[in-house]
């Protein structure tokens, strides 16, 4: 952990940074509309909390700005899952770029070569996971998942295998008790299908908080 000043300064931040990437989100609705203040604050309060998580496992270093824009891609890929059911390839192609680019400079200014090669391990050991399951339960895991999962089998893998293997698992449990949840509410039925990426984003920085 670092000092407690650096997880409150990018706290702050996000907070601020989560106005703007709801209007990103909308920008990227197919049914066009304005999110209510509900979802902008929501918004802002998961931005900062994930911008200070951030900040307080890495402290200040190479690394600090990839983990911050995939939290800033977390954010909007989560609205946009929740409002329609699917992840938008506007935000998740150019992570696929922006994300290995970014760890591949902290890599070499840190000569931190096997963190480099554990985050291309992981983004495949987690891309064959959500593929395998895709092809076996298409109607639970879509293509967007699966995409998705590369990415945080990313940013996963260049931490080590424990924070990998954590939040892949955690993403599953948090999918499954949400479903769980929403039936006992009576929210939604066996039919119904619920988006799986927000699961997935909140297991991947479970696996970064215990790393």
């Amino acid at each position: 952990m670092t000092e407690p000043w650096l997880a409150l300064i990018a706290g702050l931040a996000g907070v601020a940074l989560g106005f703007p990437l709801v209007g990103v989100s909308e920008g990227l609705l197919r049914a066009r509309r304005l999110f209510s203040w509900r979802v902008r604050a929501a918004a802002s309060i998961s931005c900062g909390l994930l911008f200070a998580i951030v900040a307080a496992v890495l402290g200040l270093v190479w690394e600090l700005p990839a983990y911050l824009y995939l939290a800033c891609a977390a954010v909007v890929l989560g609205i946009v899952d929740l409002a329609e059911k699917r992840l938008p390839n506007a935000i998740v192609h150019p992570s696929l770029v922006v994300l290995p680019v970014l760890l591949l400079s902290a890599a070499a200014l840190r000569g931190a070569w096997p963190q480099l090669l554990g985050a291309v391990e992981g983004a495949g050991a987690l891309f064959a996971v959500y593929l395998v399951l895709a092809l076996i339960s298409p109607a639970g895991i879509g293509m967007g998942d699966v995409k998705l999962s590369a990415l945080l089998g990313l940013a996963l893998g260049y931490l080590g295998f424990f924070p990998l293997l954590i939040g892949g698992a955690a993403g599953f449990v948090v999918g499954g008790l949400v479903s769980l949840i929403a039936l006992l509410a009576r929210r939604v039925t066996l039919r119904s299908s619920i988006p799986f990426g927000p699961a997935m984003l909140v297991g991947a920085f479970v696996g970064l908080l215990l790393s």
